[in-house]
Protein backbone atom coordinates (compact mmCIF):
# COMPACT_ATOMS: atom_id res chain seq x y z
CA UNK A 1 0.00 0.00 0.00
CA UNK A 2 2.84 2.36 0.82
CA UNK A 3 4.37 1.91 -2.61
CA UNK A 4 1.07 2.85 -4.24
CA UNK A 5 0.75 6.02 -2.15
CA UNK A 6 4.45 6.81 -2.60
CA UNK A 7 4.00 6.62 -6.36
CA UNK A 8 1.02 9.02 -6.22
CA UNK A 9 2.94 11.41 -3.96
CA UNK A 10 6.00 11.13 -6.19
CA UNK A 11 3.98 11.89 -9.31
CA UNK A 12 2.44 15.00 -7.78
CA UNK A 13 5.66 16.42 -6.36
CA UNK A 14 7.76 15.20 -9.30
CA UNK A 15 5.65 17.17 -11.77
CA UNK A 16 5.74 20.13 -9.40
CA UNK A 17 9.55 19.99 -9.41
CA UNK A 18 9.81 20.07 -13.21
CA UNK A 19 6.95 22.52 -13.69
CA UNK A 20 7.21 26.17 -14.60
CA UNK A 21 5.77 27.56 -11.34
CA UNK A 22 8.59 28.63 -8.97
CA UNK A 23 6.38 28.43 -5.88
CA UNK A 24 5.34 24.81 -6.62
CA UNK A 25 8.97 23.89 -7.37
CA UNK A 26 9.90 25.35 -3.99
CA UNK A 27 7.16 23.40 -2.18
CA UNK A 28 8.29 20.17 -3.86
CA UNK A 29 11.93 20.86 -2.99
CA UNK A 30 11.05 21.43 0.68
CA UNK A 31 9.01 18.19 0.71
CA UNK A 32 11.90 16.20 -0.75
CA UNK A 33 14.49 17.79 1.55
CA UNK A 34 12.42 17.10 4.67
CA UNK A 35 11.41 13.51 3.98
CA UNK A 36 14.74 12.42 2.50
CA UNK A 37 16.62 14.19 5.27
CA UNK A 38 14.84 12.65 8.26
CA UNK A 39 15.98 9.08 9.02
CA UNK A 40 13.15 6.57 8.58
CA UNK A 41 13.24 5.44 12.21
CA UNK A 42 12.95 9.04 13.45
CA UNK A 43 10.08 9.69 11.03
CA UNK A 44 8.32 6.55 12.29
CA UNK A 45 8.65 7.64 15.92
CA UNK A 46 7.50 11.18 15.06
CA UNK A 47 4.43 10.03 13.14
CA UNK A 48 3.41 7.25 15.54
CA UNK A 49 4.28 8.84 18.89
CA UNK A 50 4.97 12.57 18.35
CA UNK A 51 2.04 13.79 16.28
CA UNK A 52 -0.65 11.90 18.24
CA UNK A 53 0.80 13.05 21.58
CA UNK A 54 0.96 16.69 20.43
CA UNK A 55 -2.60 16.62 19.07
CA UNK A 56 -4.17 14.41 21.73
CA UNK A 57 -5.30 11.38 19.74
CA UNK A 58 -4.20 7.80 19.14
CA UNK A 59 -3.00 6.79 15.70
CA UNK A 60 -3.47 3.21 14.51
CA UNK A 61 -0.13 1.47 14.06
CA UNK A 62 -0.91 0.36 10.51
CA UNK A 63 -1.78 3.93 9.46
CA UNK A 64 1.44 5.28 11.00
CA UNK A 65 3.46 2.64 9.14
CA UNK A 66 1.81 3.44 5.81
CA UNK A 67 2.27 7.20 6.31
CA UNK A 68 5.92 6.77 7.26
CA UNK A 69 6.83 4.59 4.30
CA UNK A 70 4.68 6.57 1.86
CA UNK A 71 6.21 9.92 2.75
CA UNK A 72 9.77 8.58 2.78
CA UNK A 73 9.48 6.63 -0.47
CA UNK A 74 7.39 9.43 -2.02
CA UNK A 75 10.31 11.83 -1.60
CA UNK A 76 12.62 9.41 -3.41
CA UNK A 77 10.06 8.73 -6.15
CA UNK A 78 9.74 12.49 -6.63
CA UNK A 79 13.45 12.67 -7.39
CA UNK A 80 13.26 9.63 -9.67
CA UNK A 81 10.53 11.30 -11.71
CA UNK A 82 12.32 14.65 -11.76
CA UNK A 83 15.57 13.01 -12.84
CA UNK A 84 13.85 10.89 -15.48
CA UNK A 85 12.08 13.85 -17.06
CA UNK A 86 15.17 16.05 -16.93
CA UNK A 87 17.28 13.30 -18.51
CA UNK A 88 15.35 13.67 -21.77
CA UNK A 89 17.09 16.05 -24.15
CA UNK A 90 15.53 19.53 -24.16
CA UNK A 91 15.47 19.32 -27.92
CA UNK A 92 12.61 16.82 -27.68
CA UNK A 93 10.41 19.39 -25.95
CA UNK A 94 11.58 22.17 -28.24
CA UNK A 95 10.79 20.08 -31.33
CA UNK A 96 7.33 19.25 -30.01
CA UNK A 97 6.64 22.90 -29.16
CA UNK A 98 7.88 24.05 -32.58
CA UNK A 99 5.36 21.69 -34.15
CA UNK A 100 2.63 23.49 -32.26
CA UNK A 101 2.06 21.08 -29.36
CA UNK A 102 1.16 22.80 -26.08
CA UNK A 103 3.47 22.17 -23.09
CA UNK A 104 1.19 19.65 -21.36
CA UNK A 105 0.54 17.62 -24.51
CA UNK A 106 4.25 17.64 -25.40
CA UNK A 107 5.04 16.30 -21.92
CA UNK A 108 2.39 13.56 -22.14
CA UNK A 109 3.05 12.47 -25.72
CA UNK A 110 6.79 13.06 -26.15
CA UNK A 111 8.79 13.50 -22.94
CA UNK A 112 7.10 11.23 -20.39
CA UNK A 113 7.08 8.05 -22.53
CA UNK A 114 10.82 8.42 -23.02
CA UNK A 115 11.38 9.30 -19.36
CA UNK A 116 9.50 6.20 -18.13
CA UNK A 117 12.08 3.97 -19.77
CA UNK A 118 14.83 5.80 -17.91
CA UNK A 119 12.93 5.68 -14.59
CA UNK A 120 12.08 1.96 -14.48
CA UNK A 121 15.35 0.70 -12.95
CA UNK A 122 15.17 3.36 -10.24
CA UNK A 123 11.52 2.53 -9.50
CA UNK A 124 12.47 -1.14 -9.10
CA UNK A 125 15.30 -0.20 -6.77
CA UNK A 126 13.01 2.02 -4.68
CA UNK A 127 10.42 -0.74 -4.47
CA UNK A 128 13.02 -3.16 -3.06
CA UNK A 129 14.36 -0.55 -0.61
CA UNK A 130 10.85 0.25 0.65
CA UNK A 131 10.10 -3.43 1.11
CA UNK A 132 13.26 -3.84 3.17
CA UNK A 133 12.47 -0.66 5.14
CA UNK A 134 9.37 -2.32 6.57
CA UNK A 135 11.71 -4.11 8.96
CA UNK A 136 12.65 -0.76 10.51
CA UNK A 137 9.01 -0.22 11.45
CA UNK A 138 9.21 -3.12 13.89
CA UNK A 139 10.61 -0.56 16.37
CA UNK A 140 7.17 1.06 16.69
CA UNK A 141 5.56 -2.34 17.15
CA UNK A 142 4.44 -3.14 13.60
CA UNK A 143 4.16 -6.90 13.40
CA UNK A 144 5.81 -7.64 10.09
CA UNK A 145 8.40 -10.27 9.24
CA UNK A 146 11.21 -8.96 11.47
CA UNK A 147 8.92 -8.37 14.45
CA UNK A 148 7.39 -11.81 13.96
CA UNK A 149 10.90 -13.26 14.10
CA UNK A 150 11.56 -11.45 17.39
CA UNK A 151 8.33 -12.82 18.85
CA UNK A 152 9.16 -16.40 17.85
CA UNK A 153 12.73 -16.05 19.22
CA UNK A 154 11.35 -14.81 22.54
CA UNK A 155 9.27 -17.98 22.77
CA UNK A 156 11.75 -20.53 21.42
CA UNK A 157 15.22 -19.02 22.13
CA UNK A 158 16.24 -20.26 18.68
CA UNK A 159 17.92 -17.17 17.24
CA UNK A 160 19.98 -18.70 14.47
CA UNK A 161 17.16 -20.72 12.92
CA UNK A 162 14.61 -17.91 13.09
CA UNK A 163 16.89 -15.15 11.74
CA UNK A 164 18.03 -17.47 8.95
CA UNK A 165 14.38 -18.15 8.07
CA UNK A 166 13.53 -14.44 8.14
CA UNK A 167 16.54 -13.65 5.91
CA UNK A 168 15.60 -16.39 3.43
CA UNK A 169 11.98 -15.16 3.33
CA UNK A 170 13.14 -11.61 2.57
CA UNK A 171 15.50 -12.94 -0.10
CA UNK A 172 12.77 -14.98 -1.77
CA UNK A 173 10.33 -12.06 -1.88
CA UNK A 174 12.91 -9.50 -3.02
CA UNK A 175 14.52 -11.74 -5.65
CA UNK A 176 11.07 -12.66 -7.00
CA UNK A 177 10.04 -9.01 -7.20
CA UNK A 178 13.35 -8.08 -8.82
CA UNK A 179 13.01 -10.79 -11.47
CA UNK A 180 9.43 -9.72 -12.26
CA UNK A 181 10.54 -6.10 -12.46
CA UNK A 182 13.50 -7.00 -14.69
CA UNK A 183 11.13 -8.84 -17.00
CA UNK A 184 8.80 -5.83 -17.14
CA UNK A 185 11.77 -3.53 -17.77
CA UNK A 186 12.82 -5.59 -20.79
CA UNK A 187 9.24 -5.57 -22.10
CA UNK A 188 8.98 -1.78 -21.78
CA UNK A 189 12.38 -1.15 -23.35
CA UNK A 190 11.45 -3.29 -26.36
CA UNK A 191 8.19 -1.40 -26.77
Amino acid sequence: MSLFFAFIIGLIFGFMKVGQNKFLRGVATVFVDIFRGIPLIVLAFFIYFGIPQAMGFTMPLFLAAILTLSLNAGAYVTEIIRGGIQSIDRGQMEAARSLGLPYRKAMIKIVIPQAVRVMIPSFINQMVITLKDTSILSVIGLVELTQSGKIVIARTFSSFDIWLTVAVMYLIVIITLTKIADYLEVKVRRG
